[in-house]
């Protein structure tokens, strides 16, 4: 299983909600979207994928990818959090 899969699978046990691989954003709860991303540069692909929802929408990152996950999602209102889901950046509405 890959780092993504390992990560989005815990992420929807922990906000009780389905991991889609497959298609669109990875995780939709009831209360936020998250798209997971293991590469530097997969980033930009991953803030495309949930800036349009309605959803306060955050990345989900490994540890290594945390600082530039804050830089690439700097001026989106894109949330960044960990790999464990802890919030590291609240999604916010861009002005």
């Amino acid at each position: 299983m890959s780092k993504h899969d390992e990560i989005a699978k815990k992420l929807a046990k922990k906000f009780n909600t389905e991991y889609k691989s497959d298609k669109g954003i990875n995780l939709v709860a009831k209360d936020k979207v998250i798209e997971v991303e293991t590469k530097k540069s997969s980033l930009p692909q991953g803030i495309k994928q949930v800036v349009k929802s309605p959803k306060p929408r955050y990345l989900a990152v490994n540890k290594i990818n945390i600082k530039n996950a804050l830089g690439a999602t700097e001026g989106t209102g894109v949330g960044v959090m960990s790999e464990t889901g802890r919030i590291i950046k609240k999604a916010s509405r861009k002005k």
